[in-house]
């Protein structure tokens, strides 16, 4: 959404592609060699002498390849017309552009982006990649729960002004905008992207408003589709939303789905360390701590997620989230145990043909490609080479000993709510276990018990909240 303040376009570079007198192939090959544009400005004028006219018309680069919108029609009747084939498409839709006009392709822009949950491990390797890519990269935005001092260091290292709080008394001492209402201004405000990294359906709300308001997602939160992807999803196409999952599974899943539809998928097979009790027996986990438990063998990640990679209950949302995001049904989603984590997922073909992705398991990888989509940059990391890892082992995965996949089938298939409350009793079991409140192997069996007592119901926003504090308060009342 660019207005005709000479700020919008600071760090632009602008390359003339006039119409008058082009071919469709020559402005094609002109669009090749300036590589592809992130934004195409369409304008009456030349824009001399600075930015004072308003463009008729902009779409993002994104909007238009892919998808097309139907409704690209300029509608400038006073200009003599002349048909046009967008040279960035393979099918043929025929507008009709002013033959005094040009083209302006901007080759490279500054993604403002705002960060939900910058104190967090996602927001923290967010910030390292924003960073690396100075040139198109620009955070404008910083919003944590509670933890204002990092938040404020991380705030004056980035030069970053826009800053909030979930917390309102924690915001209140520190003079920040507080509550959840600051966090929604934060991510409809003025930015490019929105990164969802905050734990929890905390980012749902922000999520929903930012969709509304045009802006990118980049989504690191699972539980924001595991809760209400029934809601969301609709959302993201009625809005053309650029929604990009941050997930290395999910990444790597969108990474191998470039050029696919879902039909041709057969099923997506999502894969799993086996966090720190791969070939534990239900016995053998009894006497967990939860020293044992935050103990994984591969990912530095915060404390709920390591639990949960422990309980494998990362492993059950990340199917649902799948399901979501790729428009697949839940049997066609599946998980293996992969122990060096240089698989991230693979998606198999109904022509039996499998895609992987594979590298290091560094989250600044999926980061990345989910802020830069669909451009891919050199980076600090190491690239992965083969003869490294020569051994990659796959195994299945011992539902009976870590039952939490076949909760999120169930919870899936009984629709509405179910989801959400699964989500919920599952984040207060776990952090009961890391305050102390439960044992390690109560956490599946406290979210299974909420959920046999629940009725799920439409998924409204409404509806959806009160399930979540619901499955909460029962949750709770089991550990007391």
């Amino acid at each position: 959404k660019i207005r005709s303040s000479r700020d919008n376009f600071q760090g632009l570079r602008l390359a003339p592609l006039p119409v008058r007198g082009l071919t469709d192939l020559s402005i094609r090959e002109r669009f090749v060699a300036a590589g592809m544009p992130r934004w195409l400005i369409l304008t009456p004028m030349p824009l001399r002498g600075g930015f004072r006219n308003c463009p008729q018309k902009t779409h993002n680069a994104s909007e238009i390849y892919p998808p097309f919108p139907p409704s690209f029609d300029f509608r400038l009747s006073t200009f003599d017309s002349v048909p046009f084939r967008h040279p960035l498409l393979l099918s043929t839709f025929d507008v009709r552009l002013p033959t005094q006009s040009s083209i302006y392709a901007i080759l490279s822009t500054m993604k403002r982006i705002v960060i939900l949950g910058s104190t967090g491990s996602i927001g923290k390797q967010t910030i390292d990649v924003a960073l690396q890519h100075p040139d198109l990269l620009k955070v404008v935005g910083l919003a944590a729960k509670s933890n204002a001092r990092e938040m404020q260091a991380q705030a004056q290292k980035l030069k970053c002004k826009n800053v909030a709080l979930y917390d309102e008394r924690a915001a209140g001492q520190n003079g920040i905008p507080g509550g959840m209402q600051a966090i929604v201004d934060l991510a409809t405000g003025d930015c490019d992207m929105v990164v969802v990294a905050v734990a929890g359906v905390i980012g749902l709300l922000p999520t929903i408003e930012a969709i509304k308001a045009g802006k990118q997602i980049a989504l690191a939160s699972k539980e924001v589709l595991v809760a209400a992807g029934e809601v969301v999803m609709p959302l993201v196409k009625q809005h053309n939303t650029l929604f990009t999952p941050v997930d290395s599974e999910h990444s790597a899943i969108f990474q191998c789905m470039q050029g696919y539809t879902p039909e041709q998928v057969e099923s997506l097979i999502l894969t799993a360390s086996g966090g720190p009790f791969r070939g534990k027996t239900r016995k053998e986990l009894e006497q967990v701590t939860i020293e044992n438990a935050l103990a994984h063998p591969t990912w530095n990640m915060g404390g709920k997620i390591t639990i949960d990679s422990a309980t494998l209950m990362n492993k059950a949302l990340e199917t649902i989230e799948a399901k979501w995001l790729f428009n697949v049904g839940i049997d066609q989603v599946s998980a293996v145990i992969h122990p060096q984590s240089i698989v991230h997922s693979l998606v198999k073909f109904k022509d039996g043909s499998v895609l992987g992705q594979l590298g290091w398991p560094n989250m600044r990888l999926p980061i990345q490609y989910a802020l830069l989509y669909p451009e891919r940059k050199a980076n600090n990391l190491e690239s992965w080479d083969p003869v490294q890892t020569p051994n990659l082992t796959f195994e299945a995965i011992d539902e009976e000993t870590f039952p939490a996949l076949t909760l999120a089938r169930k919870s899936v298939k009984a629709g509405g709510t179910m989801p959400c409350v699964m989500n919920a009793a599952n984040e207060e079991a776990a952090n009961g276990f890391l305050a102390g409140k439960t044992s390690f192997l109560k956490i599946v069996d406290i979210v299974s018990e909420v959920m046999e007592r629940h009725k799920p119901v439409t998924p409204s926003l409404e509806n959806l909240l009160e399930a979540d504090r619901w499955a909460r308060e029962q949750a709770r009342t089991l550990m007391s």
